[in-house]
């Protein structure tokens, strides 16, 4: 696949050159500290990103796993950052493939029967097992996006060598490499460039390292599971959680949406940590960080591989960070012999096409998509009852809407209503945005399932249903 390539931005800052000299004398800490802030990128770039750019680099992976010459070549091995000084400038399209391993060390000292099944040994660093988070996420200078999808761990699919399987026993199988493949078979043949594998426990050390993370728990939580080490007991609201509690909330799947109910909150936390990472307080954990990061993390990125990606993240606008996940439905009971989220073939076609740049057959159908068919859930967060729902169903009506059905609250009390693009239509979001006249354009997938279009009602419409009530009084 031919990428085509750009430079970005100019970042000549003299405090930045000032900094690297300070930088340059810790060069062990420079390295870790870049391995931490690219794995985490996206959620956790500090407003001091730009004054930590220029640190000690190398050319050599920060890779625990050992990739034959066959697989490596799976990978695009070509630079996408700049030389010299301008090593902080992302200098083409990228994608990520992240993957979250399900291995606890717990598994060591208390195996539990089910163990012994198992094709790879539990081990504290041990990233052999199953896959059970994957985010494919793309940064790109051109149109300075970073677009993020996640991929449902169930998701039924061809592993190559070892038939019809959920995508999340790629890794088992075949590590980085093999799963890179299933990844981009499975999303119309997009190019993969790096990975990065990241230890359950990882994750909570990290949020740990930073402080904690201040989150909404949508309902109480309460489950124990002996075998998999995993026991969550979170309360519903708004709270801070420190690492174990974040991790309780991201692993969370018992409930009416299992997997698909866990990317959902996934995709609530990273835009908590989104909004946390301007906390300069941020700096002072980084420390804390890098002891954390040596041990729970493989990757085929460079240090300066990292610099530029973070580069970027620090320079993109939060509204261009948008988050999608791969189209499909449940399959039902009886189906198959196990549950799986069957992938949306003709969507996933369209979102690829859309999002990512690969052209098929099947995204050159027409794109523009009339309100009429345009499926708009209604997500209420203000504890309304129907009847203050009405004149904003109305609206849409007049607009030419016809599919708008009200959907299960939203558990989250909101100032502000979320239009939520569930599907990555990001212009029909905007549309109805400009049809209402308030309200948030989010691409993200946390959503009613079934739709196009969610809006999470929140108390901006009680103010414009005042001021209209208002305006038509005599």
């Amino acid at each position: 696949m031919t990428t085509q390539r750009t430079s970005a931005e100019e970042n000549p800052s003299a405090k930045v050159s000032k900094a690297s000299k300070k930088i340059a004398q810790n060069s062990k800490s420079g390295r870790w500290l870049w391995f931490w802030v690219g794995m985490s990128g996206i959620a956790m770039v500090s407003a001091t990103a730009g004054a930590l750019l220029a640190v000690s680099l190398t050319s050599t992976p920060l890779q625990q796993a050992q990739l034959s010459p066959q697989e490596e070549a799976v990978f695009d091995g070509d630079r996408i950052s700049g030389g010299g000084l301008r090593f902080s400038e992302l200098t083409r399209p990228v994608n990520i493939l992240i993957m979250g391993m399900s291995v606890l060390p717990p598994d060591i000292q208390n195996p539990p029967a089910e163990t012994k099944n198992l094709k790879y040994l539990p081990q504290v660093n041990s990233f052999d097992g199953l896959s059970d988070v994957m985010l494919l996420i793309k940064f790109d200078p051109e149109t300075k996006k970073m677009i993020m999808l996640s991929i449902p761990r169930d998701t039924r699919t061809e592993i190559e060598g070892h038939g019809m399987q959920k995508i999340n026993h790629a890794n088992l199988e075949g590590g980085p490499a093999l799963t890179a493949k299933t990844v981009s078979n499975l999303l119309n043949g997009v190019a993969i460039d790096r990975y990065i594998r990241i230890n359950v426990l990882g994750v909570a050390k990290l949020i740990d390292a930073l402080g904690g993370v201040t989150a909404y728990v949508p309902k109480d939580m309460k489950y124990q599971d002996d075998s998999q080490h995993l026991y969550i007991n979170l309360k519903a609201g708004k709270q801070h959680l420190n690492g174990d509690q974040a991790l309780q909330l991201l692993r969370f799947r018992h409930d009416e949406l299992g997997d698909i109910g866990r990317i959902q909150r996934q995709q609530m936390v990273l835009r908590a940590l989104m909004d946390q990472s301007l906390n300069l307080g941020t700096v002072a954990r980084l420390p804390k960080v890098l002891d954390v990061v040596k041990e729970h993390i493989d990757t085929n990125l460079t240090v300066e591989e990292l610099a530029a990606l973070v580069g970027f993240g620090a320079r993109t606008n939060r509204s261009n960070m948008q988050m999608l996940m791969v189209p499909g439905r449940f399959s039902e009971k009886g189906e198959f012999d196990a549950s799986y989220w069957l992938p949306n073939r003709s969507a996933i076609a369209k979102l690829m096409a859309k999002h990512y740049g690969v052209e098929s057959e099947q995204a050159q159908e027409q794109q523009t998509i009339e309100p009429s068919s345009v499926r708009v859930a209604i997500q209420d967060s203000t504890g309304s009852d129907s009847a203050t729902l009405r004149p904003l169903i109305r609206s849409l009506e007049k607009a030419g809407y016809r599919n708008i059905y009200v959907s299960k609250p939203w558990s989250e009390p909101l100032d502000v209503t979320h239009i939520v693009a569930q599907q990555g239509d990001g212009n029909s979001a905007a549309s109805i945005r400009d049809t209402l006249g308030f309200g948030e354009v989010r691409v993200e997938s946390t959503g009613n399932l079934a739709s196009d279009i969610s809006i999470q009602v929140g108390k901006d419409w009680l103010q414009q249903k005042a001021l209209l009530e208002k305006s038509t009084q005599p």
